[in-house]
């Protein structure tokens, strides 16, 4: 009985969702050229930062892709910075290790600070550049035994969105901002993701909504696109 009812709420979300595709074949977003840009992207080596790298390399790109084990050099002036990186752990709050709870900000939010603060000098200077902060469904709604990851991603879109009215501030018209956030994904991070109403979603699914988020300027990327009804 409760699956039927899922099933009659998803309806109307379903015919939303179809409407707004079929609208998308007929009225394409204008998408900007990103071709010799420098984008950096933190996480690289797997998951959907593996996979954003590879979409990025069909755009004739300049790659600098940064792992847990790689080092800062100098790259020039980064045009496109994505801060992918992410850790998760599934625990309740007694169960989850301070060290862990440690480890969710430092990657998850304070990491964004550091790369930010590195590249967006030159972005300022130029006014030219785009910041793309990774969050997450879970950074606008909750979800037990998540709860350091959660309140990470609260903080990851809460960076987002003051940057965006920081840059707006300085009147950095040229500097643009997005914030991915996607459903649970098949990382492998989580192990048997499911959600009652909402697909897990595959990598290269979400990469290519990234994608297509950064190259028509969206500032908050929904994955499934949907989930901005309810989320948003």
């Amino acid at each position: 009985m409760r699956f039927f009812l899922d099933c009659i709420l998803l309806l109307p979300l379903l015919l939303v969702f179809s409407l707004e595709s079929l609208l998308k074949l007929f009225i394409p977003k204008k998408r900007k050229s990103v071709t010799g840009e420098i984008v950096l992207i933190t996480g690289a080596g797997h998951g959907i930062g593996r996979l954003t790298a590879y979409e990025f390399a069909k755009l004739k790109t300049k790659l600098v892709l940064w792992d847990i084990n790689k080092v800062k050099t100098e790259v020039g002036d980064v045009g496109i910075l994505i801060n992918n990186a992410g850790v998760v752990y599934t625990s309740d709050l007694f169960a989850t290790q301070d060290p862990q709870i440690e480890k969710t900000f430092e990657v998850n939010v304070l990491a964004h600070f550091w790369t930010t603060k590195a590249f967006l000098p030159a972005m300022m200077s130029n006014n030219h550049g785009h910041i793309v902060t990774v969050a997450s469904a879970a950074g606008h709604t909750v979800v037990p035994y998540l709860m350091a990851y959660c309140s990470s991603k609260f903080a990851a879109v809460g960076f987002h969105q003051a940057l965006t009215a920081e840059l707006n501030a300085y009147e950095k018209t040229g500097i643009k901002t997005s914030c991915l956030c996607p459903n649970f994904i098949n990382t492998g991070f989580i192990k048997n993701p499911s959600t009652k109403l909402w697909p897990v979603l595959e990598t290269d699914e979400v990469a290519r909504s990234l994608i297509d988020g950064i190259l028509t300027n969206k500032k908050m990327i929904f994955v499934p696109s949907y989930l901005n009804i309810f989320l948003n």
